[in-house]
């Protein structure tokens, strides 16, 4: 199995949308594999589209969410909860399949639907991953997410299994048991300087690299210190996708390129000194970022209504009573920026 979580330690970068696009062009396009959405955010803005939209995804969250047990990942939290040093002998009851509710979406995409209980469960979680019995209870407890993982590999059996993991800009529990679980780690970013410092920390919080000597400190006692110590294996980072970029007479602004060279002069830096923690050691990261158009048009419809980039079509939409024109060369522009980060996977 491969799986990617989509992070930034920044919220509003577009990394739901981004998650969104990448399971369902890649189960279009791979109609033999099973992709798996694994919603580790309590918003749960990628299970909402999913399920699709805004209000129908919305109802069907509800739904879900009132089974006994929750159809949720917080329903699968709680059951770890209860038995937390125990797999679960059955996962079938926290995963669905979004085509059943939205039939735009590939049939061979599966989802375990986010949940804002998670938010609540968090404290519990923690508190489990500090008993002092057994001696192993923090690995073990990082290690849930990785669980249902293996365990979606083995129902998948000879099809080919994928995780796309929507993350939380947070640093909590439930977002480190989310990396736990991942092979790799997709960067969205905006074009800004507070995208720039949020990749600085997810360097920091996820590997422990800081030359701030106020945060050194605390690295004694941090996650990727743990991590390291206990075995688990930490994630890389995979791909950098500059999203929403903004364009003056068809080309990318001045005040976007100015950013955007301060973004490749941290990252490219960054691998510079700690080559190991990025997936492709010899290759700059800059020389590989990924440029997505900002089309508010198109991915506000597609997000809303729950359609898949390939069912996405120009002209004019009903949204909420709202008349929203898509047009065709912006729309394939958009396409293929987004194919792109698909074919990186």
């Amino acid at each position: 199995m491969t799986s990617y979580a989509f992070w930034n330690n920044k919220g509003g970068v577009g990394k739901s949308f981004l998650c969104f696009i990448a399971a369902c062009e890649y189960a279009h396009r791979f109609p033999t594999s099973d992709v798996y959405v694994l919603d580790m955010c309590p918003q749960a803005n990628v299970s909402e589209t999913l399920l699709g939209g805004f209000p129908r995804g919305s109802r069907v969250m509800t739904e879900l969410l009132g089974r006994k047990p929750r159809a949720s990942i917080a329903g699968y939290l709680d059951a770890r909860l209860n038995s937390p040093f125990r797999r679960l002998d059955d996962i079938d009851p926290y995963v669905c399949r979004p085509s059943s509710f939205n039939t735009a979406i590939p049939r061979n995409v599966g989802l375990v639907c986010g949940d804002n209980l998670l938010e609540v469960q968090s404290e519990a979680i923690r508190q489990t991953s500090q008993l002092a019995v057994p001696v192993d209870a923090w690995k073990q407890v990082l290690l849930w997410i990785r669980d249902l993982t293996n365990a979606l590999t083995v129902k998948s059996g000879d099809r080919e299994p994928v995780f796309i993991i929507d993350c939380n800009p947070s640093f909590a529990i439930f977002t480190q048991l989310a990396l736990a679980a991942a092979d790799h780690v997709v960067v969205p970013f905006t074009a800004d300087d507070s995208s720039r410092r949020a990749v600085e920390n997810v360097v920091t919080l996820l590997y422990g690299f800081t030359e701030a000597a106020d945060v050194a400190a605390y690295t004694k006692i941090s996650f990727a210190r743990k991590a390291k110590e206990e075995g688990i294996a930490i994630p890389t980072l995979h791909t950098f996708v500059s999203n929403r970029v903004t364009k003056y007479e068809g080309k990318p602004s001045r005040a976007f390129n100015a950013m955007i060279k301060a973004m490749k002069t941290t990252i490219d830096g960054i691998h510079r000194k700690h080559r190991s923690v990025f997936s492709s050691k010899t290759e700059m990261p800059s020389d590989s970022f990924l440029f997505v158009p900002d089309y508010h048009s198109a991915s506000i419809v597609a997000a809303s209504t729950g359609t898949p980039l390939h069912k996405l079509t120009a002209g004019p939409k009903d949204l909420g009573g709202e008349r929203v024109q898509i047009n065709q060369g912006p729309l394939n522009d958009y396409r293929t920026r987004l194919i792109e980060v698909v074919q990186r996977l």
